[in-house]
């Protein structure tokens, strides 16, 4: 067969022109085309539909699950924000206690019941011994306390100045133990209490 290489000119614009085998006429030809076209889009616009609904389901699982887990982990949180809030709460009480105690002056009637105190935890016992903070004696000393002249009328109840007891707190030793009435303990075993 031999190829062609002649260029065709014509002397018109073509018009209805139709392959071999079609029948000729515009609108025969372009019936099938445009029912063949419909079809095409047609399917292709359910093809994407069906596409788009897929994709959404899909979102909206992974949005649902996003949402529980987002729900779980706050669940979860809420028990640990409040619980670490109450202790930081009491702590942050017993600090501001502790610093308005600390600041209060020390007086006589403040020492007499810190010592009231702690020898009610004492039973009865021939030998007590009461420790306090040497400028607390003095004070009690300078201010006649009627504790200190029960002691003097007991030979077995002293009085000692001890400098490893706190201003407002007193250790109080027996032959069958101590009861420590110091300031700092207390407020440990208020905090272990609390916390």
């Amino acid at each position: 067969m031999k190829s062609w290489s002649e260029t065709i000119h014509l002397p018109a614009l073509l018009r209805d022109a139709c392959p071999v085998g079609l029948p000729s006429g515009r609108n025969s030809l372009d019936a099938p085309l445009r029912a063949s076209w419909q079809a095409g889009y047609d399917q292709g616009r359910i093809d994407g539909e069906k596409s788009l609904s897929e994709q959404l389901l899909k979102q909206r699982e992974e949005l649902h699950q996003l949402m529980h887990a987002t729900l779980d982990s706050l669940r979860q949180a809420v028990p640990q924000v409040i619980h670490d809030t109450e202790n930081m709460m009491v702590s942050l009480a017993l600090e501001v206690a502790r610093k308005l105690v600390s600041d209060m002056p020390i007086s006589v009637p403040m020492v007499e019941a810190a010592v009231r105190d702690a020898l009610g935890h004492v039973e009865n016992s021939a030998q007590i011994t009461v420790r306090l903070h040497p400028g607390d004696l003095e004070l009690l000393q300078n201010a006649g306390s009627p504790l200190l002249t029960t002691a003097d009328a007991a030979n077995d109840f002293r009085f000692l100045s001890s400098a490893e007891v706190s201003r407002g707190g007193c250790l109080i030793e027996t032959r069958f133990g101590t009861v420590d009435s110091r300031r700092e303990t207390k407020f440990d075993l208020l905090k272990k209490t609390l916390l």
